[in-house]
């Protein structure tokens, strides 16, 4: 997986990764677990549903005035002391990260979990400039150590289990090599690594949550407390934001407050909050610089339909109701965001242009959980259908859509679909067996690599509602 293009079509990913066991056992457990957790905390406020409206507003309203709040932040950040920079694309902001340590000598930064870096595929490029970045969060410290991948947008290590971190961190840290798989001792372990990183490293490297436009306040949500290790102790602070993160007010970060610690981790609040607008003399990192990243979102909020995918607050509650998700893992989605979100997010990102991304909006039962669990409300199931249909129409003239041009025409009107229904009975006759069809020719034997069909009866209802109506004369 690399950024946000799929090495493969989705079907082809699937079916590597629905063929190992283990995988299977460590998703399913882990989102199980998450999903009931999240249900109790949930349940616990009379007023969830209320929240979700107002988060959704909140987020529409920002994206209506999206250029006004960007340039209102721009004013603000710099007016105490930060730096802005805007980037066009991956290209740009990897380069505006590389410039920035060049520029102090850095060849060693440490991270805070950021998707959005991963989105840009900024340690490889760094690592090409000669620049080592160090994963701070425990599960990305895990997939960094592993030469993997993430696979979830909270957890990306969810598809390892405990054996196996005991056998990384054995082999990969240094001064380790007897740990038992004990969480206590696997977590010490990381402890004992990351720290020394973060009181030597003078440049880090974070994500954003949330931005305020009228404070100039950046935000960063975390569990563990690494995040506020990087934040405050490095010389050099650089945080990447998508441009879509930004709010108007202090005010609307409230009703955030609330919606992600519960979608996300189910738990009544966040366990490290961090603030900060700009530079305070004497106080944290002495220099800070804000990225704006584009990266495709201008042309997703220009998309009436698919710009609500810009809601998204990286809560992942939708991964863990998905059942597609949680038999394939987010592997097999092939980009930074996996899941019902990644299925909407990824395609339209990339312009409709990937024709492997362009397979994730079929990677859905379409059985609405993710709507239902999403803290913003996002219809995934409508950008789903909506962008199926983008991606058939871009196909053009195709046996797929002749067969179903046929079928809406054999279906307009009465007689016609009578017609078909006899000629359909007709024709079914070497496929049955045993009352059942087993298997269909051509592009639709898809229907039957999972399933049997029952035959046709010889008598169809309307033929039967007929006899009925006439023998009643």
């Amino acid at each position: 997986m690399s950024g946000l293009h799929p090495a493969k079509p989705f079907p082809e990913a699937a079916r590597d990764k629905v063929n190992q066991p283990q995988l299977r056992a460590n998703l399913r457990k882990v989102t199980h677990t998450i999903r009931e957790k999240r249900l109790r905390a949930v349940g616990e406020l009379p007023h969830w549903e209320d929240l979700r409206v107002l988060g959704e507003a909140t987020k529409d309203a920002s994206l209506a005035n999206l250029s006004d709040r960007l340039l209102q932040l721009e004013g603000s950040v710099r007016a105490r002391g930060g730096q802005v920079h805007w980037a066009r694309d991956a290209v740009e902001a990897r380069e505006i990260v590389v410039r920035i340590a060049q520029s102090h000598a850095v060849t060693e930064l440490i991270k805070v979990k950021s998707i959005t870096s991963d989105e840009i595929e900024l340690n490889a490029a760094l690592q090409e400039r000669g620049i080592h970045a160090i994963e701070t969060d425990l599960a990305e410290l895990i997939v960094q150590l592993s030469n993997d991948t993430p696979s979830h947008i909270l957890v990306p290590a969810i598809h390892r289990n405990r054996a196996e971190i005991q056998a990384l961190f054995n082999r990969e840290l240094p001064g380790e090599g007897s740990l038992s798989d004990s969480p206590a001792e696997l977590a010490g372990a990381a402890r004992r690594y990351l720290r020394h990183k973060f009181l030597t490293t003078k440049m880090a490297v974070s994500g954003v949550n949330f931005a305020v436009a009228e404070t100039g306040t950046v935000c960063v949500v975390e569990s563990e407390g690494n995040g506020r290790m990087c934040l405050t102790l490095p010389q050099v602070l650089v945080s990447i934001m998508g441009i879509e993160k930004v709010l108007e007010k202090w005010e609307d970060l409230a009703v955030f407050m609330e919606l992600l610690p519960r979608s996300s981790t189910a738990e009544r609040m966040n366990p490290y909050t961090s603030f900060w607008s700009g530079v305070t003399p004497g106080d944290g990192p002495q220099e800070f610089h804000l990225i704006l990243l584009d990266n495709g979102r201008s042309d997703v909020l220009a998309d009436a339909t698919g710009r609500q995918t810009l809601r998204c607050i990286r809560c992942s509650a939708c991964l863990n109701v998905c059942p597609v998700y949680e038999r394939t893992g987010g592997h097999a989605y092939g980009s930074v965001y996996p899941g019902p979100i990644g299925a909407i997010l990824t395609p339209q990102l990339l312009g409709m242009q990937d024709k492997n991304a362009n397979t994730l909006p079929g990677a859905s039962s379409l059985c609405g959980a993710c709507f239902d669990a999403c803290p913003v409300r996002i219809n995934i199931p409508q950008v789903l259908i909506y962008l199926r249909g983008e991606i058939t129409g871009e196909k053009g003239v195709t046996a797929e859509a002749l067969a179903m041009k046929a079928v809406g025409y054999a279906m307009s009107s009465g007689w016609r679909f009578e017609g078909a229904l006899k000629l359909a009975r007709v024709g079914q006759g070497p496929l049955v067996k045993g009352g059942e069809i087993t298997s269909l020719p051509g592009l639709l034997g898809g229907w039957t690599q999972s399933r049997d069909l029952k035959a046709l009866p010889p008598q169809s209802f309307r033929e039967w509602w007929k006899e009925r109506e006439q023998g009643s004369e």
